[in-house]
């Protein structure tokens, strides 16, 4: 069981990837999506947030390879730590003014999406009314 070691490995994960080769942080990130899944219901949301804060900076690689694990990871964690959680980190930067921080993040997003599309109506933003155009949505607000 992942869950019997993964407080063993996770400084061991976090120092590959900070490592300087991109090859050490490739597979470190591709371990971590194997992991989370590998722990998927056993409550270790904690090492799997902290796992996270490190796969996240990765987005900014120039290799496709790495990009393509970035999205693996963070599918990983939407199964394990729940769509909403990955979303708060997308929602800052899908506009971005720079499109190496967008397409990644859109990616991830759009695996969101295809994924958990109703888990995540719950986390989108309230958006005030204008004149012009109308968000309601009654139908959260109502208390059972």
């Amino acid at each position: 069981m992942a869950k019997d070691y993964i407080y063993a490995i996770t400084p061991l994960l976090i120092d590959a990837m900070m490592e300087r080769d991109i090859v050490h942080r490739q597979i470190a990130i591709d371990t971590v999506a194997h992991l989370t899944l590998g722990v998927y219901g056993f409550g270790c949301e904690d090492a799997l947030i902290h796992l996270l804060n490190y796969v996240w900076p990765n987005m900014l690689e120039n290799s496709p390879h790495v990009i393509q694990r970035f999205v693996f990871a963070c599918d990983a964690m939407r199964v394990s730590l729940g769509p909403i959680k990955v979303m708060q980190y997308c929602l800052q930067a899908l506009w971005h003014p720079a499109r190496k921080v967008r397409e990644p993040c859109w990616k991830v997003y759009n695996n969101l999406i295809l994924g958990s599309q109703d888990a995540i109506v719950a986390g989108y933003p309230r958006i005030a009314d204008t004149n012009r155009n109308t968000f309601v949505r009654y139908e959260f607000d109502y208390v059972l």
